[in-house]
């Protein structure tokens, strides 16, 4: 069942992100103070009393100016407007009323949505009435005096906004896969969200730096449900500057840190970038499953050979992820793009598939057996005794061994390599981690000890 939404609209800079962030109990919008700021509308889970519902972020509507970005700003307002069923007209209390709430007062009464009118920045109790009651004149019904830094006033608000919303039964838990889509700027991922979607949720444009926060949408197919965030393009630490683009490339690593399974989205003509393989690098870090899109594959001129040629340039650079699938696309046209959630659904398997102690120990018995641990100049030979799998998510094996240091790199190499040659584990990272005989004596303990209990 979807939940119930509610927009929140306004001109720029008059608090709506702060205010969202009140309502939602989270600070997740990006808040600078600089207009222009939300661009794309994005949506955040609010409860209120026995209520539920989704609160989405607009960026600042304009009416009187079409330069740049605005027409496509109008353009999301307007789109959340039509799916809500309700909305938070946003004014500032501080200011006062302006042309720009007139109009788009105008605007408003002649939607068939409910309206409630906010009049933001009351931060005094005292004041705040006087500061609201100017704005009756746009014909609104009554203004609610509010404070999105402080909270005043938004229960209020809130008691009168659930009476709008049509009831809400018991909503199912749907378990959903989180994807994040992340790449250096102008790649095409707003792209690749509006064609999983198939309508404009995210503004795309060709100058780099559009899209400044994470945006979740939720898609269904074949019955999975699928939140896909959106991220902001993320450019080399020394060329950020401090301000909109620097948070909202924070978002995309949080957005990271908060998937399932990452798209590490690469622009076919410019091959994979130092910038790309810091990318990759954090994925692995972060320990999520990934899938790596190779946009605008229709821009390529190619014959027989150079889907292959581009599959060895991506291992060469990207070897650290070798264990990710690899698909060419193009988002413009759509080319093979549902097809990303077939790798995604195999990637979020396995990142979260569990393999059992007597299996795992099966594999090390057998890998021991090809090819022996290798020994050290006193004739001290490397050992593993048993290994189990501690977590998933990703998953996690401790390998229990005499001594970790007489294991090298190339071995613990091979050791994963046979791990995932006879398990899988494709598209997710495999942590292994080595303990010493000391720490299997304690673990022994500590297991004899539950035992006898």
């Amino acid at each position: 069942m979807s939940l119930p939404i509610v927009a929140v609209i306004g001109r720029p800079n008059v608090g709506k992100s702060t205010l969202v962030n009140r309502l939602t109990g989270s600070q997740e919008a990006i808040v600078h103070d600089e207009p222009g700021v939300t661009r794309d509308r994005t949506y955040r889970r609010s409860y209120w009393q026995d209520r539920e519902f989704q609160v989405v972020d607009t960026g600042g509507l304009v009416f009187d100016d079409d330069t740049e970005f605005i027409p496509l700003i109008r353009e999301q307002a307007m789109a959340a407007l039509a799916e809500s069923s309700a909305a938070i007209f946003v004014v500032d209390g501080q200011e006062g009323l302006t042309p720009g709430d007139e109009a788009i007062a105008a605007w408003l009464r002649l939607q068939p949505v409910p309206v409630l009118l906010a009049v933001n920045k009351c931060e005094s109790p005292e004041q705040g009435m006087a500061q609201a009651a100017q704005f009756w004149k746009l014909g609104l019904g009554e203004p609610y005096p509010v404070s999105g830094i402080h909270g005043n006033g938004t229960g209020e608000l809130l008691d009168k906004i659930i009476e709008y919303l049509p009831p809400v039964g018991e909503i199912p838990e749907v378990e959903e896969i989180k994807v994040a889509i992340v790449g250096r700027p102008n790649v095409g991922k707003s792209s690749l969200l509006n064609a999983f979607v198939g309508e404009k949720r995210a503004i795309v444009s060709p100058i780099s730096g559009t899209t400044r926060d994470a945006i979740d949408t939720v898609v269904e197919r074949n019955g999975q449900t699928y939140r896909l965030i959106d991220t902001a393009g993320i450019r080399k630490k020394k060329n950020v500057e401090y301000g909109p683009e620097f948070f909202g490339i924070n978002r995309a690593f949080k957005a990271i840190r908060r998937a399932d399974v990452v798209l590490l989205v690469i622009d076919a003509l410019d091959g994979v970038t130092e910038q790309d393989q810091k990318l990759a690098g954090r994925i692995t870090e972060e320990g999520r499953a990934c899938v790596i899109v190779v946009n605008k594959w229709d821009a390529i001129e190619k014959d027989s050979y150079t889907i292959y040629e581009y599959q060895e340039h991506i291992k060469a650079r990207l070897h650290f992820v070798e264990w990710a699938e690899t698909i060419f696309v193009s988002a413009l046209s759509g080319q093979r793009v549902e097809k990303i959630l077939d790798l995604v659904n195999t990637a979020a398997q396995q990142h979260k598939r569990r393999i059992s102690t007597a299996v795992i120990n099966e594999v090390i018995e057998e890998a021991q057996r090809q090819h022996s641990p290798p020994t050290n100049r006193q004739g001290r030979q490397g050992k593993i005794y048993y290994g189990t799998q501690v977590a998933s998510q990703p998953p996690t094996i401790v390998l229990f061994v005499n001594e970790p240091q007489r294991f090298n790199d190339n071995y613990r190499r091979y050791i994963e390599r046979q791990f995932r040659e006879q398990l899988g584990f494709g598209g997710t990272p495999l942590r292994l981690i080595w303990r010493g005989k000391k720490a299997r004596e304690v673990e022994q303990s500590r297991v004899n000890r539950a035992t006898r209990v």
